[in-house]
């Protein structure tokens, strides 16, 4: 038995697997509230999903009676002429009179009542199926668009924080060049050391300066995606904190992810109702075969000098002989279409498992390449501080200094940008099995804090 989205939407929020749980926060929420009242795509889908609908009592309206009224006046002229028009006669009083024609005028004035019933129309059937199809293909195609503003807010969100952490890693590490530079020239004042590490504290300077440019740039950018979405750019928003610990995605096999997928994608939903209406399309073209059985009722009545009241009901037959090969041009036509249609449900269907698996292993790898670039942060603080400590103290140059200062910095970035990825991997593989929701998004955004 086919089920609808609305019942697998429904059972997802029993059945959607755990990903993250934390506190409570209000941020993300907050711009996904205002994407749902101003995306245009998102009020696209709405307006489509209305639009389907009405195809129901559209096609169901070819099966139901149809009655119509009927009303015409008519005034007619009629002139006799003898064939002796114009020539002078006798006049009935016995004096001389020209012969003239007669004009006579008839009013007519009917109206009918008619009623028609189908009985047998087997397109009409077949159209009145696929309206139900197309309204629960709206239903589909709409339940997707929800899940992708989810996925839409969600990474330009972290698309913006993932700009603010370049930002402020840049202007760290802007802060620290400037002062090595300082202390570089300071060092070569006194002669303690020599022109080179003030060269190479002041290209590192030159290159932040660039780089903080760009990063100005990207951030615009991401601000200006979420407005796009939202109808505003945010002043501020509420960011991950490090110690954040993500879990990996249960149930931890991946098969169960793909059998969903496989399932209760509602890319996957859609297309198999596509395939139904592709399959009721060819029952419809056959109809041409067919006869065509309706009942037709009338009442009429029609005035002249007389009134004529009339009334007939009866059976409309309708056999088709002859249709210059249409009908079977029409079912060739939609066989092609059906076989289409099978191949669109593969296609769907492979993609939606691709995108869970490569999710799931996303997820997976993202988590454990959180906890190497955290080692490696630690690690990166460790090396920064003991090459500052020896160019205090005169075992380490100012390159070395530089280079552990940039490395440190990148590694934050990269740790933050991997926190995000691993996020939306989750919540990409919800999507991909048809199960992500609006309180999967509150689970994230009580990761946040302000």
């Amino acid at each position: 038995m086919r089920k609808s989205p609305i019942s697998w939407l429904i059972a997802s929020a029993f059945l959607a697997p755990s990903f993250i749980l934390s506190a409570q926060a209000e941020d993300l929420m907050h711009v996904y509230k205002q994407a749902l009242a101003y995306d245009a795509t998102y009020a696209s889908a709405r307006s489509s999903l209305t639009a389907s609908k009405e195809r129901v009592p559209q096609a169901k309206s070819q099966l139901l009676p149809n009655i119509a009224i009927n009303a015409n006046q008519t005034n007619a002229q009629t002139r006799f002429s003898p064939g002796n028009e114009g020539q002078i006669g006798l006049s009935p009083t016995g004096g001389l009179a020209v012969i003239t024609g007669q004009n006579t005028t008839d009013h007519t004035t009917a109206y009918s009542l008619v009623l028609s019933q189908p009985l047998f129309r087997w397109d009409r059937w077949q159209t009145f199926e696929q309206s139900k199809l197309a309204a629960a293909i709206g239903e589909a195609q709409f339940a997707q668009a929800g899940q992708d503003l989810i996925l839409r807010v969600a990474q330009a969100y972290f698309d913006l924080l993932a700009a603010q952490d370049v930002i402020e890693s840049i202007l760290a590490q802007k802060k620290a060049t400037t002062e090595q530079l300082a202390s570089a020239k300071l060092q070569y004042k006194v002669g303690t050391q020599i022109i080179t590490d003030t060269y190479d504290a002041q290209a590192a300077y030159d290159l932040v300066v660039s780089q903080e440019i760009s990063a100005q740039n990207d951030l615009e950018n991401k601000r200006t995606a979420l407005q796009a979405m939202i109808g505003n750019s945010p002043a501020s928003v509420a960011t991950l904190p490090s110690s954040v610990r993500l879990s990996a995605p249960q149930p931890a096999q991946i098969e169960s992810w793909v059998s969903s997928a496989e399932n209760q994608n509602y890319n996957v939903i859609s297309a198999q109702f596509a395939l139904e209406s592709a399959q009721r399309e060819i029952k419809k073209s056959r109809s041409g075969h067919l006869p065509t059985l309706d009942l037709v009722s009338s009442v009429s009545n029609t005035s002249t000098q007389n009134t004529i009241r009339s009334k007939s009901i009866g059976i409309n037959l309708t056999i088709p002989l002859y249709s210059g090969d249409g009908t079977s041009s029409r079912i060739r036509e939609n066989l092609a279409l059906e076989e289409k249609a099978k191949n669109d449900v593969d296609f769907t269907r492979r993609a939606a498992v691709q995108t869970a698996r490569q999710a799931f292993l996303g997820v997976n790898s993202g988590i454990a390449q959180v906890a190497a670039l955290e080692a490696a942060e630690i690690s990166g603080q460790s090396s920064f501080d003991s090459n500052k400590l020896g160019y205090e103290v005169g075992v380490r140059i100012n390159l070395d200094v530089l280079n552990a200062q940039r490395l440190l910095f990148s590694t934050r970035a990269n740790l933050a940008k991997a926190r995000y990825d691993t996020i939306m991997n989750g919540l990409r593989l919800k999507a991909a099995a048809g199960t992500l929701k609006e309180a999967d998004l509150v689970q994230v955004n009580s990761l946040l804090r302000n």
